[in-house]
């Protein structure tokens, strides 16, 4: 077995076919032993990248804005999609069936202020008609501190990705009355990174058949069974709660069949962004994105 080495931005269930890949079998069915390990300040995506610490990761294409801001050549492309909704919820402190948008004019919320969730939450405002300074918003900190300040009373919505919402169901502490993803549609939201070269190795078209298969196992097999793969990465979620997760994003078509990270996708990904001012200018798809193995 090759050993391969695999790391993420971010960490949880919104991320299940990547982690179904890796702890599915399929890597090792086409000769490759995964090593998995989130991101680290110490240790952050890019230089793990850079240095040969890893081979690919869980990132954002939108990670790539600043160093093209900048004017800078990317080194490290995205070349398939994870998620092509944002899978972040709103969720309140009471059931809200009728919920709307505009009932957050004037209500505290604790947002997750992480540069794309933040700016696709304001993307989501401005698409339902409401102004984002019309709310009190909070910034708690990381998703743990966010966590930890709604559990103790903080904010009367709270705006989180799966599984934390469901969680707080689980626990009788909040209630989705939203979903940012149903509102924003197909965007170009979480992908996998490499080096271009590394693109072009055998490892890499190894590992692109394990999670071609992986994401479409993802895809059209049972919540359930999915969850059975990836509860071992989140030990700390509720078994309902993760299969109940994983069933909204299956619904929502969060995991679209197709690996490449779509045009259309990536266009809207420029308008949420650009609507934030996050950047200045339309960047070109080729710029950041190459096709998959």
């Amino acid at each position: 077995m090759t050993a391969i080495h695999i790391s993420a931005l971010r960490h949880s269930a919104f991320y299940s076919p990547l982690l179904y890949t890796i702890g599915s079998g399929l890597c090792q069915k086409e000769g490759l032993e995964p090593h998995y390990a989130p991101a680290t300040p110490d240790n952050p995506v890019p230089e793990a990248i850079r240095a040969g610490r890893v081979h690919l990761a869980q990132s954002a294409v939108a990670a790539s804005f600043a160093e093209l801001e900048a004017g800078d050549a990317l080194d490290i492309v995205h070349f398939a999609q994870i998620n092509e909704r944002d899978g972040f919820f709103l969720a309140g402190r009471e059931p809200e069936p009728a919920f709307d948008w505009q009932q957050l004019v004037g209500r505290e919320v604790l947002v997750d202020h992480f540069f794309q969730p933040l700016a696709m939450f304001k993307y989501a405002c401005h698409r339902q008609g409401l102004n984002f300074d019309s709310i009190k918003v909070i910034d708690a900190g990381d998703v743990g501190a966010i966590d930890d300040a709604f559990r103790a009373g903080q904010g009367e919505y709270v705006h989180q990705q799966g599984p934390a919402p469901q969680q707080m169901e689980q626990d009788g502490i909040g209630h989705v009355v939203a979903s940012v993803g149903e509102v924003i549609g197909p965007v170009a939201f979480s992908s996998l990174c490499a080096s271009r070269e590394w693109l072009e190795s055998d490892m890499a078209r190894a590992f692109m058949n394990a999670y071609r298969e992986g994401r479409e196992q993802v895809i059209s097999r049972p919540a359930s069974e999915v969850a059975s793969v990836v509860q071992p990465f989140l030990p700390d979620i509720d078994r309902p709660v993760l299969e109940a997760t994983i069933t909204s994003y299956q619904a929502m078509g969060t995991w679209s069949p197709g690996v490449e990270i779509p045009r259309e996708a990536y266009e809207t990904l420029l308008d949420v962004f650009l609507h934030s001012g996050v950047i200045t200018q339309r960047h070109a798809y080729d710029a950041v994105v190459a096709p998959p193995p």
